[in-house]
């Protein structure tokens, strides 16, 4: 079967046991947010409300008889760089060419822009012959949030900030500017977004929102590493031991160091692969990343 431009419907998309691809809405995005979950990749609960704000376009499902089977995200940011995420497939309609039909629709949404996932060991071979290429592996933290105590010193809400200079802060700690998705993810209920500012200059941010198990933790961007621990333990304050979560790039010893000494324990593996070149940011400022869905 072709692979009509995503969105489109044609007549052979209507034949029974056909694959019939289109673009998803958020409705959609609930049954596979709960795929993702029966993966183990734990997705946030309110997550899909801010991925839609970045990119309403960017989310494809496939389906055979009225009934989803595949889907894959490859979210815009900008003219030059795109993300792929959520690569799923139900279960019991793997190994018929489904996942493949639906990522080729799914890439052509990117253009030519260089698209970056976060990929599991079992596919990076797969993504390899795609063109993507390896730049950093990534590891999924895990443990329960520490006793509370004060509030650190230069940490305040997010809100008290500003969004000009959290965006501006952001856009310098990853490859694209993303201000339609910041908005969002600073400002969903539920999600705990906090700030560190030090002589009127921020010095990090980190978001914590609640999860299908427990708390994930993302960004979590800083100068320091000690403006990551305040900001870390600022953002899980009064979890009352609850387990709370973080992607860290593997390639940075100091944001190894700092899940590792809040008693965290590595669960999960997945690598950053990009299909090109990327914008030049602040990678030593990276101690956690926003999502493994989104980048």
């Amino acid at each position: 079967m072709e692979n009509p431009a995503p969105g489109q419907l044609t007549p052979e998309r209507h034949a029974p046991g056909r694959l019939a691809l289109a673009t998803a809405t958020p409705d959609d995005w609930r049954v596979v947010t709960g795929w993702a979950a029966d993966e183990g990749w734990n997705p946030g609960l309110r997550d899909a409300e801010s991925f839609f704000a970045q990119d309403p376009e960017g989310f494809f499902i496939g389906r055979v008889d009225g009934e989803p089977v595949s889907a894959v995200s490859v979210v815009n940011y900008g003219p030059a760089y795109a993300f792929l995420g959520f690569y799923l497939v139900r279960p019991d309609a793997r190994g018929q060419g489904h996942g493949i039909a639906t990522w080729r629709a799914a890439l052509a949404h990117a253009g030519d822009r260089t698209v970056g996932l976060d990929g599991v060991p079992a596919q990076q071979d797969n993504y390899r012959r795609s063109g993507f290429a390896h730049r950093h592996d990534t590891m999924r933290y895990v443990g329960p949030a520490a006793a509370g105590g004060p509030v650190p010193a230069h940490v305040r809400p997010a809100a008290e900030v500003g969004h000009e200079a959290l965006l501006a802060y952001d856009s310098s700690c990853y490859p694209a500017d993303r201000p339609r998705f910041l908005a969002s993810w600073l400002g969903t209920p539920g999600h705990r977004a906090l700030a560190r500012v030090d002589g009127g200059r921020v010095t990090g941010y980190g978001v914590a929102r609640p999860a299908r198990d427990g708390v994930r933790i993302g960004p979590l961007f800083a100068d320091t590493r000690a403006d990551a621990e305040a900001l870390l333990d600022a953002l899980t304050a009064g979890l009352d031991g609850a387990l709370v979560s973080i992607d860290v790039p593997e390639s940075h010893a100091p944001a190894v160091a700092l899940a590792e000494a809040r008693g965290m324990k590595p669960t999960f593996a997945t690598a950053r692969m990009y299909t090109g070149p990327v914008r030049e940011f602040a990678r030593e400022k990276v101690f956690g990343i926003t999502t493994l869905e989104l980048g």
